[in-house]
Formats: C-alpha cells, structure tokens, sequence
C-alpha cells in the first residue's frame, strides 16, 4: 500500500493554497470560499483519519467527493480569478490521483 498519510499531506498542502487564493481573490464568490474552505477543513479531517487502512480509504473517498464539490463551484463562479481557478483544479487533481491509488 501507498504511503496515505504522506500523500494526504502533499493534498492538504494544495488545500490549502487553494484556500489562499479564493480568500484573496475580490472577484470570488462567498460561496466559492465556503466551499473551498469546506475541502481544505476535510483535508485537516483526513489526515487524523487515516491511522488504519479503511480509515484511509473513507477519508480518501470523503475529501474527493468536498474536491469535486470546490471544482464544480470554481467553475460556476464567473467572478473567480484564474490563479484561484487552478489552484481548486489543482487541489482536485491531487486527490483523484491518491483515490486511484488508495
């Protein structure tokens, strides 16, 4: 099995980012930020839950299902910057590769 803890780290780490950006982008919407704020919070939640193999695997599956709710509503704000836009992409790509994995 891949090394979950170490990779859901590198996650939270484009969480994160993408949490900077929506906060700092003017053109972001409210929603937008709750969102992505949404994703990096489950980020921190997924990393104390995967201690075992099926914990894991469930904080892998959670925090792809709040990734894929931060891509769609990046792409519905039409206020968003490109910068906030591709850090969410980012953040979304990274998970989905680690749910393959998992």
């Amino acid at each position: 099995m891949i090394d979950v803890v170490s990779r859901l780290v590198a996650v939270k780490e484009k969480t994160s980012t993408a949490l900077k950006a929506a906060e700092s982008d003017p053109g972001a919407s409210v929603v937008l930020v709750a969102v992505v704020r949404e994703f990096d919070t489950k980020a921190d939640k997924a990393g104390r839950q995967s201690a075992t193999e099926a914990g894991a695997r469930d904080a892998v599956i959670e925090l792809e299902q709040a990734g894929d709710s931060a891509k769609a509503a990046v792409e519905a704000d039409p206020g968003a910057s490109e910068e906030t836009n591709q850090a969410v992409q980012d953040a979304h790509l990274a998970i989905c590769i680690l749910k393959t994995e998992v």
